[in-house]
């Protein structure tokens, strides 16, 4: 069994949700130490403890460790297999858990199971420390389409923190021959549009509408679509999220509100997010760096791209992707400035 030191880098969630796809994928079991050691609370939480028992199901696992505030983890998988899979990170404590977070474990696994398989992740869909869940349809999802990944995404209801009570419907398709043969993406193309939606659940709609007027202030004479929504969930919340299209790529940024954030500040850190992003001219945002290199490895497509900022995320998911499939190796370049290219051994 491959040994992982869960306080490696960033010493958090990251390192178990890919170590649990690429076992049960390549068929390699792994123990895993000191899990989430440099967060305030160390161990398995809600969400990681259903990442472990969704990829588990998937591959009929051995398991040892898989309880709430465990730090360590043993995890043997067996042949993966298709299915319809539910996963309730709210199912025992109430949590509004990130399916979003739960998603980075099991729809690697789900592509490569032998017939389609459908997943309900049921937690929080609009919560912090996570991605959106605009950003796993629409950026992270039409990304992979190209290295022959089919999945689509369903938002059937939100799920804000503290409440949860968001659902998602996965629905994928076994993986594909890649559409391409070498990946290059050193810069984003020309920008073709930007989608903004600025939403409230069990808020004054007039929040989500000073959300927008912010943004659209802060863009000054760009040009941009944009939607305000009135989403259902079991608790208030607000978020906003802006897209933007290049000629090679799409990505996304947002923010959330909370009690006593105004509108405004939401609207700023969102700007700030993408003005930071595309002064760079690197293509891929900083969190889809981090989240595609599980994807492209196992195509095994040389592949080279920049990416805007070089994030704890994207250098620990490199170290563990580098243990688990050495004759592959990623190779990473941090600029002074933190932006950075990250390539294959054989796409330089």
């Amino acid at each position: 069994m491959l040994e992982i030191d869960g306080s490696y880098g960033s010493g958090g969630g990251q390192i178990l949700r890919t170590a649990l796809a690429l076992s049960a994928i390549l068929g390699r079991g792994f123990s895993i130490r000191n899990i989430r050691a440099r967060r305030p609370r160390p161990g398995l939480m809600p969400q990681h403890l259903a990442s472990v028992r969704a990829a588990a199901g998937l591959c009929n696992a051995r398991v040892r460790g898989g309880v709430l505030g465990s730090t360590e983890l043993d995890f043997e998988p067996g042949p993966i297999k298709a299915g319809n899979l539910v996963v309730d990170v709210a199912g025992e404590t109430g949590s509004a858990g990130a399916v979003t977070l739960v998603a980075q474990t099991v729809m690697p696994i789900m592509f490569f199971a032998s017939q389609p398989c459908t997943a309900t992740l049921r937690g929080g869909t609009h919560v912090p420390f996570s991605p959106v869940y605009e950003y796993l349809a629409q950026v992270v999802i039409p990304f992979i389409r190209n290295l022959g990944y089919r999945a689509e995404a369903r938002l059937c209801r939100a799920g804000f923190y503290p409440a949860g009570g968001g659902e998602v419907l996965l629905r994928t398709m076994p993986a594909q021959p890649p559409g391409t043969d070498r990946i290059v993406l050193a810069e984003p193309g020309r920008r073709k549009g930007i989608r903004i939606v600025s939403a409230v659940s069990r808020l004054p709609v007039s929040i989500a509408e000073r959300q927008l007027k912010r943004l659209g202030m802060r863009l000054k004479n760009t040009a941009f679509e944009a939607e305000v929504r009135e989403v259902p969930a079991d608790g208030p919340g607000t978020y906003l999220y802006l897209e933007a299209e290049y000629e090679r790529i799409t990505v996304g940024f947002s923010a959330l509100g909370r009690k006593g954030k105004p509108a405004e500040a939401v609207a700023d850190e969102v700007y700030e997010q993408f003005a930071a992003h595309e002064q760079t001219g690197c293509a891929l945002d900083p969190h889809l760096a981090d989240q595609c290199l599980i994807f492209l490895l196992l195509r095994n497509v040389p592949f080279t791209f920049t990416t805007s900022r070089v994030t704890g995320h994207l250098e620990t998911n490199i170290w563990l992707l580098n243990r688990f499939l050495p004759d592959r190796e990623i190779e990473l370049q941090v600029n002074q400035d933190r932006t950075g290219v990250v390539r294959t051994g054989c796409c330089k």
